[in-house]
């Protein structure tokens, strides 16, 4: 029996137009009534997750920056950020690296130093609630996570040069042109783990929706594990299962619907 569903938002939940699939509501209601815990896990901010999903933000787990924070009817569930000399030193590697610009994530806030307008245009997505500032390494604020924005393609531009921390540190690459830092023990997966806990949940009553690297562990600490069908070929490979449509044809919605045998 499924007890939480916890499903992230680009390249799963989420079209490639960032349209959420046209029953979600509807099929979100009818996992409440079954006493279905939803949980969205996302490397996006809680702003802009909860903006998103206001009609329900009091019902639903918000697992944000990449499972750095994690909130349920403004109860704070876990925090974990990033320490002052760890943010200094991956923000000053950036530093010489092409078409990078590096973004700090707090609880509430973005803060950017650049304003070149392809970045912009993809980050102003993502993080509306921003603040510029001309030294990130001088920001005083919690830090949960660094973004960094490879407008040349995070996975052979400057995930490279990241990679020797993956020891240390969780280095994800998030997206085509994003690569997130986090601490150690700051992952999708970890804040997965902690719901279950908290809610006395099993890793069998567990259904999860990833496409992307970063999704990986919280795949993995879920009987259902599913990648979608246009999820990176190492999460196709690593997940018990696939769903049959891809995220621009409501793959989670539909795979939902069968597993529950739900109608919307």
């Amino acid at each position: 029996m499924i007890k939480l569903i916890a499903i992230d938002l680009d390249g799963s939940l989420l079209t490639d137009s960032k349209q959420l699939p046209p029953d979600f509501w509807t099929i979100a209601d009818k996992l409440f009534e079954k006493n279905i815990t939803l949980a969205i896990a996302s490397g996006r901010p809680f702003h802009n997750i909860a903006s998103i999903f206001q009609r329900i933000k009091d019902k639903i787990y918000f697992v944000c920056d990449n499972g750095s924070y994690v909130v349920h009817n403004n109860e704070e569930l876990l925090t974990d950020p990033l320490d002052f000399a760890s943010i200094k030193k991956f923000i000053d590697l950036s530093r010489p690296l092409q078409d990078v610009y590096p973004v700090l994530c707090s609880k509430h806030l973005a803060y950017i130093e650049d304003q070149n307008q392809d970045f912009a245009d993809q980050a102003l997505q993502y993080y509306q609630e921003f603040k510029v500032v001309e030294d990130l390494t001088k920001v005083e604020d919690v830090i949960l996570k660094i973004s960094l924005c490879d407008l040349k393609g995070s996975e052979t531009n400057s995930y490279p040069f990241y990679k020797q921390f993956e020891k240390d540190y969780k280095i994800a690459i998030a997206g085509h042109i994003w690569l997130d830092i986090t601490s150690p023990t700051a992952s999708k997966g970890n804040a997965i783990k902690a719901i279950q806990k908290k809610l006395n949940i099993l890793p069998e009553e567990t259904l999860v929706f990833g496409d992307y690297l970063n999704d990986l562990d919280m795949i993995k600490e879920a009987g259902f594990g599913y990648a979608m069908k246009n999820a990176h070929p190492k999460i196709l490979e690593a997940a018990k299962y696939t769903t049959e449509l891809d995220n621009n044809h409501y793959g989670v919605i539909h795979t939902i619907k069968q597993l529950l045998n739900i109608e919307s």
